[in-house]
Order: structure tokens, then sequence, then C-alpha cells
């Protein structure tokens, strides 16, 4: 059986042991705040029930038994084929705790990061064992949404990479491979344009917070859910993307344009936003609509695992 190491039992931590557990590996569950990991596990477990109710999880009480909690960072360690640090999003916290694991964990253990912004090469360019380390992003939740970058150091073992790989996969994880260090990686880096345009939509008043958001949910979205950019604008001219950038290239390139310069999330901007957006910004009302977004996500992602697949 393979043996993961979650190290960080926050919102992220917790989420990854919920995939790796079922999807039958054996799980060490460790925070380095008193009583978190043994919180956390609780909540797995209703993560485990609910995603069973939808049909995702075959044996939610069995995948729950292969979730321990472990003493401390050697233990959890001990024996673990991959670690996944879910540690602060700073880059001191990184390098001393990837410093701490590169010295404690077996030498054939890989270090993976679930970092949203800092580069393998920062947190682990001075450690004896960096060949081992990458960064393996998830969104949030990881599991409901499936989708994992990994991007690895140029020190990197290759080999590592793919054996990291391996275990994702094995894990219903769809793993892309970043070929070289990008701040940001893909996804985010890909969502900050989209952001940015929609704070520059509404802060230059040429629609609402709330028709932007339609445009994605009722709009772009729904083609999004099963195919990306490339594969859209191949259907969207007759001749396939060759054909659909020499006849929308020139207009794209000018819009592109248009948008450059300026901080599309300056105050200004998030305050007329906020003027017209619904809802007071509370930690209740995210906890409520975290709650219903991760419930339509997994009925999405039951829906998507019984369609037919994309034709040649």
């Amino acid at each position: 059986m393979t043996n993961i190491a979650i190290v960080g039992s926050g919102l992220i931590g917790r989420a990854w042991a919920t995939v790796f557990a079922s999807h039958g590996f054996a799980i060490a569950l460790y925070d380095v705040a008193p009583g978190a990991a043994e919180a956390a596990r609780a909540h797995i477990g209703t993560n485990l029930e609910e995603l069973a109710g939808h049909g995702l999880v075959d044996d939610p009480k069995g995948s729950l038994a292969r979730i321990r909690v472990a003493s401390d960072l050697a233990d959890v360690l001990t024996g673990a084929d991959l670690v996944q640090e879910n540690g602060p999003e700073t880059v001191e916290a990184k390098q001393k705790l990837f410093a701490e694991m590169d010295t404690l964990a077996p030498a054939s253990t890989i270090l993976a990061s679930s970092t949203s912004f800092i580069m393998a090469s920062v947190f682990s360019e001075s450690l004896k064992g960096r060949a081992r380390c990458l960064v393996a992003h998830p969104v949030n939740p990881p599991h409901l949404v499936p989708i994992v970058e990994l991007a690895p150091a140029p020190w990197t073992d290759p080999a590592v990479v793919e054996r990291a790989k391996a275990i994702y996969e094995q894990a219903g994880q769809v793993a892309i491979m970043l070929r070289k260090e990008k701040p940001g990686f893909v996804l985010n880096r890909l969502q900050a344009v989209l952001l940015a345009e929609a704070f520059r939509l509404v802060g230059e008043g040429v629609a609402s917070a709330e028709d932007v958001d339609k445009t994605i949910r009722d709009g772009l979205g729904l083609r999004w859910s099963f195919m990306g950019p490339f594969e859209t604008i191949e259907l969207n001219a007759p001749g396939g993307i060759p054909d659909y950038c020499a006849r929308y290239g020139a207009s794209l390139t000018r819009m592109v344009a248009d948008s450059a310069g300026g901080d599309p999330f300056g105050p200004e901007t998030v305050a007329t936003v906020m003027s017209e957006w619904p809802g007071t910004q509370s930690p209740d009302r995210v906890k409520r609509l975290s709650d219903w977004r991760d419930t339509r996500l997994a009925a999405l992602q039951a829906h998507k695992r019984g369609s037919p697949r994309k034709p040649d």
C-alpha cells in the first residue's frame, strides 16, 4: 500500500487526505497545532460520507480507517512514499519546513508542496535532497476538482516527477506537467487574466459584477466544464484552430492590448464591485456558499464520470 504523509491539516490538507484515503492509500496526518489533526480527521469522515452519497466513494468508513493521526513531524514522515505539504503560504515557512522534512524523511520520499504561487526552486535550492522536491498545486477543493499541477524545480529528478504523477493519477487526479517554472503555474496565471478583465469590466462601468458572473456561469463556463480553451476555439471555425486565429486573431490582439495597464484589483474598482454585490462578506456566508458549492461540484463530478468519452 502506498503511504502518504499529509503535513498541515487545514482546508487543503483535509481535502488531500480525503482524496488519497478514498483511493486506497494509507494516510498519516500531522499538524503543528495541538488537536488540529484530530479535528481534521473527523471532518474528513464527513467529506467521505458526502462523497459516498454522490456515488464517488464506495467505502467511506474503510477509507477513514486508513487515516491515522501522527504525533510529530518525524512520525508522519515514517515510511512515507510521498509527502503533501500544506503549510503557511510564505517563503520562510516553506524553506524551514522543507529543510526539516528533507532531514527527517527517508531518502526515497517525494516532497511535494500544495503552494499556489511559490516555485519549488525558491524553497528547495539549498537542500541536500532537492532533487526529490516539487510543487503539486491543487484546486480548492482538491477532493472535488481533480486537477493537480506538477511543477518541478530545474534540479528535480524527472524520475521523481514521473513517480509523483503515477501516484496522483492512481488517486484519481488529473496531473498536468509544467515543462519549466513560471510564477503562478498554469491555473492561477489563467485565472488571474480572467479575474483582471472581470474587475476592469465592472470598474469601467461596462457591466455589473453579477452579469459578468452570469457570462461565465451560464456561458463560457458551460463549455469549459468539459472542454479547454483550445478545444473550444477549434470548434468555432470550420478550419479549426489556425482558421480561428486567422479570422479573429487581430481583433483579440486589440482587445488584449486595450486591457493592459493599471491595477484592476485596486481599492476603487473593488469598491465599485462591492457597491452592488449582494450578501454580507462574512465567514458565515462564505461557509454556507462553500458547502453549496461543494455539493454542486460533487454532483458535476459524478455526472462527468458517467459521461461518454470525447471522440477523436
